[in-house]
């Protein structure tokens, strides 16, 4: 018995076989052990290709996105299925007052009304897509969402918001968590001093640093809000070099018993640092439920200490601008940060830095 179905192919397949074992025969070339054979019939028990009938054209959005998600999951990042795919465009798909696609207009003018700009932006440009597919797949007829998110003009931002700290307000912050927040300090300190995305710093392990801690490898991240490890952002490692101060920091906290998988920054509770209530509860501060936390950032925006709040990414901007301002090039700064040199030059190159026109 050959295990195979029984279905045309396979006994196609079977003939074959049997003609080409005749002739081994023959040339006495026949394998004994069968075992040359038998890797071929596994070889024919491979899945047939099931062609589906595409079903009538829908006109309800809704079940047009739930289709769109299950052709797009394997070819996504599973972050980025769940986050954006599953939870966040699927909620405001669900939230639309009609899935009839006939009604492409009114669904513009509510997102228009209910989101922000950006965000009703960017739920048009989801919508595109997925009827796009539709009207491939012949799911759909015809795709009314096409240019409808190219018609919204978003409001330019010098330096698309890019506002890094100063060398003096980022002492500030520093001191402040060293005097307020202790426990947090090395963890502010490592993100302005290597530039590295939040996600980054919080799935660092003592694995990626080396015995000496001259040297980070950033190599994985971590998402709080799924709770889960993934890779870095371009899906690329990259080797860090520790000056004087950022090595004597990680000798500092680095444990006496540090495995491979220690995480190398924790929250106060011992678990992995939870980006969202960092920011809310530290960094910015905040009411949450009952209580109401007071965050550094507040305290030293009232003491008037720093100009204006921004969010703790900005950690990251300061160290890029700061790098070119110090004389890196724009290709270096882009390996240290994980960067291409074109987003450095577009986003950073002239913020804060001083460009002079060399004599030629």
């Amino acid at each position: 018995m050959t295990g195979l179905d029984a279905s045309d192919y396979n006994r196609k397949q079977l003939r074959a076989l049997a003609a080409s074992m005749e002739q081994e025969i023959a040339t006495g070339q026949f394998d004994c052990t069968l075992e040359r054979y038998k890797e071929r019939i596994e070889g024919y028990n491979r899945p047939q290709l099931t062609i589906v009938k595409p079903s009538q054209p829908q006109q309800d959005i809704g079940q047009l996105w739930s289709a769109y998600c299950e052709y797009m999951q394997p070819q996504l990042a599973s972050t980025t299925y769940r986050r954006d795919y599953a939870r966040k465009y699927t909620n405001h798909i669900a939230a639309l007052p009609t899935k009839d696609l006939t009604q492409a207009i009114a669904i513009r003018d509510f997102l228009l009304a209910t989101l922000s700009l950006n965000a009703a932006k960017r739920v048009l440009t989801y919508l595109a897509a997925c009827c796009k597919w539709a009207v491939a797949s012949g799911l759909a007829k015809n795709n009314p969402f096409t240019g409808m998110s190219e018609d919204i003009k978003l409001p330019k931002h010098d330096n698309d918001a890019i506002d890094p700290f100063s060398r003096a307000e980022m002492a500030t912050i520093i001191k402040a968590f060293e005097e307020t927040r202790p426990h947090y300090a090395p963890f502010v300190k490592f993100l302005f001093w290597t530039g590295c995305r939040t996600g980054e710093a919080i799935g660092l392990t003592w694995g990626h640093i080396n015995p000496e801690c001259t040297q980070v490898t950033f190599c994985e991240s971590y998402d709080s809000g799924l709770k889960v490890r993934k890779g870095t952002k371009t899906g690329k490692s990259r080797k860090f070099p520790c000056n004087a101060k950022l090595t004597a920091l990680l000798l500092s906290i680095k444990p006496d018993t540090a495995y491979e998988d220690t995480p190398v920054f924790l929250a106060p509770n011992g678990g992995l640092v939870n980006n969202t209530r960092f920011s809310t509860q530290v960094w910015k501060g905040g009411r949450q439920g009952d209580k109401t936390y007071r965050g550094v950032m507040q305290v030293l925006l009232d003491k008037g200490a720093i100009e204006r709040y921004r969010c703790f990414y900005n950690t990251r901007h300061t160290f890029i601008t700061l790098m070119l301002a110090e004389g890196l090039t724009v290709a270096q700064v882009a390996k240290l940060v994980g960067n291409s040199p074109a987003v450095i030059l577009q986003h950073y190159a002239g913020n804060g830095v001083t460009i002079s026109l060399p004599e030629f």
